[in-house]
């Protein structure tokens, strides 16, 4: 079953905290001293926040996470036919976590995902796969190493 992806950067890592876990009723299930997620079930949804991002406060990215290889091949043929180029990025570490993804921009260059998560990391990660990206959609700067998802 895929779930829908949102990460948004913030300024303030322990408000952003604070203010989500209110309106989601819950606390995050995984936090960091740069970032937090809450895996919803009602609504499905992998929610994320995380400081140290060049382009400031704001939507970073959205995602489909899948739970199977299956499912993100699936997604993978879905994002060939979108208008678009593909970055397929594989195998990396980013958000404290190992994933397998690609990604792609829609038209207005909001950025998405398409990831399968298979383990754990105790780094937040890096990736290179977004300045590929931001240099396909003409963008004026992408966001540091630091900030795999952003």
């Amino acid at each position: 079953m895929k779930r829908m992806h949102v990460h948004v950067a913030v300024d303030d890592l322990q408000r952003s905290i604070r203010f989500y876990s209110a309106l989601f009723a819950a606390e995050p299930s995984i936090t960091k001293p740069d970032y937090a997620k809450w895996m919803l079930e009602d609504p499905r949804v992998n929610f994320a926040i995380s400081t140290g991002y060049e382009r400031g406060a704001g939507l970073s990215h959205l995602g489909i996470q899948v739970e199977s290889a299956d499912e993100l091949q699936e997604v993978y043929g879905r994002l060939e036919k979108a208008d678009g180029p593909v970055l397929e990025e594989g195998m990396t570490t980013c958000c404290y976590a190992k994933s397998e993804k690609s990604w792609i921009a829609d038209p207005a260059g909001v950025r998405w995902e398409a990831f399968h998560t298979v383990g754990e990391s105790t780094v937040y990660g890096t990736s290179g796969a977004w300045e590929s990206l931001a240099k396909t959609k003409d963008e004026p700067s992408p966001p540091s190493a630091k900030a795999c998802c952003a």
